[in-house]
C-alpha cells in the first residue's frame, strides 16, 4: 500500500464505529467511513474536541452539525501547496488527502523532465493535481463536468498565486472532450483521471465506470505524445480491483507505448497507531527510462 506520511496539516486521529476523526489544520472533524467496522475508540478523549460532525440520514445523504464556530472557507497546506476547503454536502471538504502520494509522483515526473509538459486532468474536481502540475511548470488542461468544482479549482490556483500560468479550465463531459481533442490533433505528455463510480456530465450525460472507463482510456491513448510520460487512473469504486485497472492499462496504453505498469491501494495511517485507512486504488503507467 502507498501511504501518505508527510501531510502534516491533515491527520487521522482515531477511527471507530463507522467514523473517522480527522485534523484539518486547526479544525477537528468527524466524518463517516463504512470501512471502519470496529466499535472501540482508541483515543476516546479526542472525540470530545470535535468542531463539526457529519451525520448520515437514514433516507440518504446527511448534514453537518457544527459544534464550534468555524470559517465558511478554510485552508490546509501540503508542502508548498495550499488548498481552500469548506464543509460540503455528502460529507466532503473539497480535498482527498490520500491523493498526496499521486501528487508526489506527478511533481517528480514534471521536475525530472527536460521540457515543459502538457498535462490533461480529467474528472479534475477542485484541482489539487492541477495545482501541483501547474506549480511545477506544466501546461494544464483541467476538465470537470461540475461548474462549481471548476470555479473552486480556479480559487485554488489563485491562493497558490499561479492563476496566470498556462491553464485551460473546462466544464465538460470528459469523454466528449477527449473525442474532440482527438479530432483537433492535440497531444499530452501526462494524463490523469479520477472517475467516479457514477456521475452525470455537463449536459446530463450518464457515467458508469464499469461500462464507460474502457472507452475513455482507449480514447485517451490517441492523445498520447511521442514522448509520453505518465498515465494515472485513480478509483474509489469497490467494483474495480487494482489488478483490473492494471489489466486495462496493458490492454490500452501499453499497446500504444510500452512502459512500466503498477497498481496499489492508497491509504492514510492513523496517528500514533499501526492502523491504516484504505482510500481507493491507483493504477500507473510510466515511461521506461533508458
Amino acid at each position: 500500500m502507498r501511504c501518505v506520511k508527510d501531510f502534516t496539516e491533515y491527520q487521522i486521529l482515531d477511527m471507530a464505529d463507522g467514523m473517522k476523526l480527522e485534523k484539518w489544520g486547526s479544525l477537528t472533524l468527524a466524518r463517516p467511513d463504512p470501512q471502519i467496522i470496529w466499535p472501540t475508540k482508541t483515543f476516546p478523549k479526542l472525540w470530545d474536541e470535535i468542531d463539526a460532525i457529519y451525520h448520515r440520514s437514514k433516507t440518504g445523504g446527511g448534514s453537518w452539525q457544527v459544534l464550534q464556530k468555524i470559517p465558511d472557507v478554510f485552508e490546509v497546506s501540503y508542502h508548498q501547496y495550499k488548498f481552500r476547503l469548506k464543509l460540503m454536502g455528502f460529507k466532503h471538504t473539497g480535498l482527498f488527502p490520500e491523493q498526496a502520494v499521486n501528487w508526489n509522483l506527478l511533481e517528480n515526473t514534471i521536475q525530472e523532465s527536460k521540457r515543459q509538459l502538457k498535462v490533461l486532468n480529467l474528472f479534475a474536481y477542485t484541482g489539487a493535481a492541477s495545482v501541483v502540475a501547474s506549480y511545477n511548470g506544466a501546461m494544464v488542461t483541467h476538465v470537470d463536468a461540475s461548474k462549481g468544482m471548476v470555479e473552486w479549482a480556479k480559487e485554488n490556483f489563485a491562493v497558490n498565486h499561479i492563476q496566470e500560468n498556462p491553464v485551460r479550465f473546462l466544464v465538460d463531459d470528459c469523454l466528449k472532450f477527449v473525442k474532440r481533442e482527438i479530432r483537433r490533433g492535440n497531444k499530452y505528455d501526462i494524463i490523469l483521471m479520477d472517475p467516479p463510480s457514477f456521475g452525470r456530465g455537463s449536459k446530463s450525460e450518464v457515467w458508469n465506470i464499469e461500462k464507460d472507463l474502457y472507452e475513455l482510456v482507449e480514447a485517451c491513448t490517441e492523445l498520447m505524445s511521442k514522448d509520453f510520460k505518465l498515465f494515472l487512473i485513480n478509483s474509489y469504486s469497490t467494483g474495480l480491483s487494482k489488478t483490473i485497472l492494471e489489466d486495462l492499462l496493458y490492454i490500452t496504453v501499453n499497446k500504444k507505448q510500452e512502459g512500466m505498469i503498477s497498481s496499489d491501494e492508497i491509504g492514510i495511517p492513523m496517528k500514533n497507531s499501526p492502523y491504516i485507512l484504505p482510500c481507493g486504488v491507483t493504477a500507473i503507467w510510466q515511461k521506461k527510462e533508458n
